[in-house]
């Protein structure tokens, strides 16, 4: 070690010194140690699903790795031909897959128009707009139900759609006008130069510099709203429930279907990691970008 080496490290304040010397293998190592024990619940309710309701009732989940021969796909057998979780299923994706494309189109239109756009008490109204951020559901249950109701919306699969969409909006305006700020305003003049309008500019500008932030947005609000029970339960219709309800009415009307319910609760989890992985890299660009910025 050279003499400035010495006196670089010296200067070094001691939270410094620490970082420097654990920023390598030893980090890496207890990253991967938190990982796997988040992942725990996971691989244990995957395990469980696989084994029969008799093992699930008498021993723990990890016995499957002394015993492999508990392993079983007869739960998933189950599940399959049980119409009411599979229907539910459906009804999730009907819920959930409207509810996330309006609130980003909606949310990508008014975050656009806050950033470039200059009307008549514009940051008055972006000011409401994040006010709305601090709202909670349980305080609108009841008006909505009412609202719903004269309209002829409630316990309907629109009503659920209406309700997500209306609640996502003020985090999805928030997120992406500030995103959208950050884009240099000398490549917007430099396109309106070229004859494009407010519409091209923003399909053919805005959007693609966008991407990272609505791909963050999209998994956040499909992870909300395909995991919600509170407004299905209250909004969404008896006769055709969400798989988050469909669950919770087969533990009421069965006391010894708990292969049915693992089976059931991973299957309901594996829909949103998968989205989670398909835009895992978009979603780690824009947390970076807004980072950054």
């Amino acid at each position: 070690m050279t003499t400035l080496d010495t006196a670089v490290r010296a200067r070094q304040s001691l939270p410094a010194r620490i970082a420097a010397r654990l920023g390598g293998g030893a980090v890496r190592l207890f990253l991967v140690a938190v990982g796997l024990f988040w992942l725990t619940p996971t691989v244990g309710l995957l395990l469980s699903s696989l084994r029969d309701k008799r093992d699930i009732a008498a021993t723990g989940w990890w016995q499957v790795f002394a015993h492999p021969a508990q392993l079983t796909t007869d739960s998933y057998s189950k599940l399959f031909h049980n119409d009411t979780v599979m229907e539910s299923l459906g009804t999730t994706a009907l819920i959930t897959v409207p509810a996330t494309v309006l609130v980003i189109l909606v949310g990508a239109l008014a975050g656009y128009a806050f950033a470039w756009l200059d009307f008549p008490g514009r940051d008055w109204w972006f000011m409401a707009v994040v006010g709305l951020l601090v709202v909670p559901v349980q305080v609108a249950l009841i008006p909505v139900a009412k609202l719903f109701n004269t309209l002829g919306i409630f316990e309907s699969t629109p009503g659920v759609v209406l309700f997500h969409t209306a609640f996502g909006l003020p985090f999805a305006v928030f997120l992406l006008r500030n995103f959208f700020a950050e884009i240099p305003r000398e490549l917007l003049e430099a396109a309106r130069l070229d004859g494009a309008g407010e519409l091209r500019l923003f399909l053919r500008v805005v959007l693609p510099l966008g991407g990272p932030a609505i791909a963050s947005l999209g998994i956040f609000q499909f992870l909300w709203v395909w995991n919600d029970m509170l407004i299905a339960l209250i909004f969404a219709d008896s006769g055709h429930p969400p798989v988050t309800v469909a669950l919770q009415q087969q533990v009421r009307q069965f006391g010894d279907n708990i292969d049915i319910l693992a089976s059931g609760a991973f299957l309901s989890m594996a829909v949103p990691l998968a989205v989670f992985f398909a835009f895992q890299r978009q979603f780690v660009s824009g947390v970076m970008a807004g980072a950054v910025k």
